[in-house]
């Protein structure tokens, strides 16, 4: 997947054909079940390839809580992040081809513990955000963020890994810690697939981490509660700036490139620095590892 490329034209048809600005989360997404294209037990593979268009795609992966005291941030990413990050991606130019896939998280005990859409480029990964179904299931507990991390360490094939030793990026984004562990029993139910242990969050963290750089972006709550699994990965905001998730996004991608960190962050205007520079304040960025191919 991930043909055609971004553009705000599309973006603003979009945004009016279905009156984006005055709909609430239940209007936006209407879906009240599961689809099964996005139900990762029907899905072998999603697919960051290069193409002739994108010779070079960079993975995105973005999975948001999705549970009861979550809904807002599902609307908020769809009405304004979303675009501000797109278009930052492509104005910018310092991610190569962005190919963008979406998850809904929950529990496992839920209908729907995960869905995931497509990598794309162009105004599907929108569309596709808006057929998930938001279950709004539960409460303030545990959920089950590592679900993404095992689904794309064992079911995405990403050219940017394969053929150039670059590694995509994955952000899970919720207010709630998460469970220590993954069952064999939830596995097979949820992606159907046969294991014959559980794996802790940490391990999955690591999994997922041989092609992904990792991050977990924790609402209202300490990152203490994520710091034994993903050590260094963890970004701390306050319900009130979610508003900011995109310079967030961009700021941990760039500074995982490489980049200069006051650099990166005069890109910023004044609020959004200091909500940015707060936020990234315990990332640990390590020299990377160079990989032949």
């Amino acid at each position: 997947m991930g043909c055609g490329s971004y553009s705000a034209d599309d973006w603003s048809k979009l945004r009016k054909s279905r009156s984006l600005d005055k709909s609430s989360t239940n209007e936006i997404f209407k879906a009240r079940s599961i689809n099964p294209k996005y139900d990762p037990k029907f899905i072998q593979m999603r697919e960051a390839h290069d193409s002739e268009e994108h010779p070079e795609s960079t993975p995105i992966a973005i999975g948001v809580d999705v549970t009861g005291s979550m809904g807002y941030l599902s609307t908020q990413i769809i009405k304004e992040s979303l675009n501000e990050l797109m278009q930052e991606l492509y104005s910018k130019g310092f991610v190569k081809d962005p190919q963008l896939l979406f998850a809904a998280i929950g529990d496992v005990d839920d209908v729907a513990p995960l869905q995931v859409t497509q990598f794309e480029s162009d105004i599907r990964i929108a569309e596709q955000l808006m057929d998930l179904w938001i279950e709004n299931r539960g409460g303030d507990l545990p959920e089950d963020y590592e679900l993404l991390w095992y689904f794309l360490a064992k079911h995405t094939d990403i050219d940017s890994f394969k053929l150039r030793g670059q590694k995509g990026f994955c952000f899970t984004i919720g207010d709630a810690p998460c469970h220590d562990t993954l069952t064999n029993i939830s596995i097979q139910k949820i992606f159907d697939d046969k294991v014959t242990r559980p794996f802790t969050s940490k391990q999955l963290y690591e999994l997922v981490s041989r092609k992904y750089e990792a991050f977990h972006i924790i609402i209202t709550r300490s990152g203490e509660l994520f710091d034994y699994i993903m050590p260094g990965r963890v970004i701390e905001i306050a319900k009130d700036e979610v508003r900011y998730l995109p310079q967030i996004i961009m700021t941990a991608i760039q500074l995982t490139q490489g980049k200069n960190k006051e650099e990166v962050l005069s890109q910023w205007g004044y609020v959004a620095r200091k909500v940015v520079e707060k936020a990234i304040v315990n990332l640990v960025i390590p020299q990377q590892d160079s990989i032949d191919f």
